[in-house]
């Protein structure tokens, strides 16, 4: 588990690397959700998602002997470009185990960051027995995707910015996939009252499941455009989604799609669909949001 304490040691570590991303709203946007919409823009992070915080965060946590033995992570997208970037700034190896049929333009990112791919088949099983194999074969670090405690205390400093920027919210609201941005702003949002709601695409809500069942559900078959977020959801992530978030939301693939075009059309920012769920459960939920101040975080950028 992490605390407040490494949020805080999180934002001072990654500051001279990671960009303080600008927080956007609508007049059309809040009209339509009849709420006050709050945008945290992680699609125009270094590497296109918030990613690179838990990324860069972890690696430079590193003590000097463990970095250079390099690290390593499974990963599909976003995070094995962002360790990647991470990794090369601070001139380390970064190895990544990507599974058959991830995003072509994201599998290239992740080569263009320097990174070493190694592939697997397209299970949760061959990209943690790769990994492992990995690890003993190189002495590499593994920097897990979510599980990760500084990957996730890395994720909350978006949050820590949102505060700052707009101080009085009436709930804050994140894309769950494996967890660690959830988690993350769980416990940067610990000191001050503010309601936090998790959003996942209805075809890979294994995070609603497994709170109903008030216990993990693995076995659930993701089936999105949402790629980000067909991630089974951590054990420690979900144990800190059970204490500390309100309510899990579910969207659909075509909700997301409508919400992608109205960020397209009235703020101007390119988003992937699973950043396009925060907006897509706003306006499915008016009775849960209507007269509000609500922050959302657009995830990533890289469609």
């Amino acid at each position: 588990m992490i605390g407040y304490a490494d949020i805080l040691a999180a934002a001072a570590r990654i500051a001279p690397y990671a960009l303080r991303t600008p927080v956007k709203s609508s007049a059309a946007l809040d009209a339509l959700s009849g709420a006050s919409l709050f945008f945290k823009c992680e699609n125009l992070q270094v590497g296109g998602a918030f990613k690179f915080r838990g990324a860069i965060n972890a690696v430079f946590a590193l003590d000097e002997a463990t970095a250079a033995r390099g690290v390593i992570t499974h990963s599909s997208g976003n995070h094995g470009a962002a360790l990647a970037r991470a990794a090369k700034l601070r001139g380390i190896v970064a190895h990544v185990v990507v599974p058959e049929g991830a995003v072509s333009s994201k599998l290239e990112a992740m080569r263009t960051a320097g990174a070493i791919v190694h592939r697997c088949a397209p299970t949760q099983t061959a990209r943690e027995a790769m990994t492992r194999d990995l690890i003993a074969e190189t002495g590499a670090t593994l920097v897990h995707p979510y599980e990760d405690p500084q990957v996730m205390a890395g994720q909350g400093t978006a949050t820590l910015e949102l505060l700052a920027e707009v101080p009085a919210l009436d709930a804050v609201m994140v894309p769950i996939g494996g967890g660690g941005l959830i988690a993350g702003t769980a416990v940067a949002l610990d000191p001050v009252d503010v309601p936090l709601y998790g959003v996942e695409p209805e075809s890979a809500a294994d995070t609603v499941a497994s709170l109903l069942a008030k216990e993990r559900i693995t076995h659930l078959v993701p089936d999105t455009i949402c790629d980000g977020l067909r991630a089974v959801v951590g054990v420690p992530n979900f144990a800190i989604i059970a204490e500390h978030v309100l309510q899990v939301l579910t969207v659909s693939d075509a909700q997301c799609r409508d919400a992608q075009a109205l960020v397209a059309e009235q703020l101007g920012s390119v988003i992937e669909p699973s950043s396009a769920t925060v907006l897509a459960a706003v306006l499915a939920n008016p009775a849960l949001f209507t007269g509000k101040r609500i922050g959302l975080i657009l995830t990533g950028g890289n469609v």
